[in-house]
């Protein structure tokens, strides 16, 4: 009796030193790789125009480079290929190489924002697109109840869809290409005829009424002339006969 208790607290004190080795040399957990970005457009599907665009316009890597040392975090806005193919054809490929960044990066914003904090956000809220001369590109968000709406002025849609919502970064799903106010905005009409156009037109048309009122003035002074020649030639034929009757 003895011997089998002996032999059962020194076969529990074996498994326990077994177990306590196993644990200190089994491998640690591997941590959670970095946050892939464009991974994230890549196996929602469907975004194949805007990956292009992020790899053309290198805002891809910056934003990639960036996630990892921001505070502020970062909100994408993701339009699909549907979107792109609903633009006037040859639209973005018209515009020139900083313009096609601008375009870009006017997709994101450079802070994180859940969908709840886009309905309350003061509008417009900037974006990473500048102009040349450092003026910000914004955006405007209204919404209620996690319904949240975003316009440039230009392009108003729905945003549909979080493809991940996780600070540091926030990716959504948005069917229409934003289009800047900066660059499709309505351009001015044409300047209407200024006053002092118009003005001019008035003197040129009362010089004419003159000239015209005058004509008739000339044409007297000429019947006249011709009165008095007339007058001359018979007293000079009268004088004559005068003289050679006598």
């Amino acid at each position: 009796m003895a011997s089998s208790l002996v032999s059962s607290v020194v076969l529990s004190l074996f498994l326990a030193f077994i177990a306590t080795v196993s644990a200190q040399t089994a491998p640690a957990p591997a941590p959670s790789g970095p946050l892939n970005f464009t991974g994230i457009l890549d196996k929602n599907g469907q975004y194949t125009y805007f990956l292009r665009f992020l790899a053309d316009t290198q805002v891809g890597s910056q934003i990639q480079n960036q996630l990892n040392t921001t505070s502020e975090g970062f909100t994408v806005f993701a339009p699909t290929d549907n979107a792109f193919n609903n633009l006037k054809p040859g639209l973005v490929n018209s515009l020139d190489p900083q313009k096609k960044v601008q375009l870009i990066q006017y997709h994101v914003l450079p802070k994180y924002y859940s969908l709840n904090d886009l309905q309350f956000v003061s509008n417009p809220v900037r974006t990473q697109a500048t102009s040349q001369e450092g003026a910000v590109f914004g955006l405007n968000f209204t919404g209620q109840n996690n319904q949240v709406n975003v316009s440039s002025g230009v392009t108003e849609t729905l945003v549909n869809n979080a493809l991940y919502q996780k600070k540091p970064l926030a990716v959504y799903q948005v069917d229409k290409v934003l289009l800047p106010e900066e660059f499709f905005g309505a351009k001015s009409p044409a300047a209407a005829p200024s006053p002092a156009t118009k003005k001019s037109s008035g003197p040129k048309s009362n010089s004419t009424a003159s000239s015209t009122a005058d004509e008739p003035a000339a044409a007297d002074d000429s019947g006249s002339s011709g009165t008095f020649m007339g007058l001359g030639l018979v007293l000079g034929l009268a004088l004559a006969c005068m003289g050679f009757l006598s």
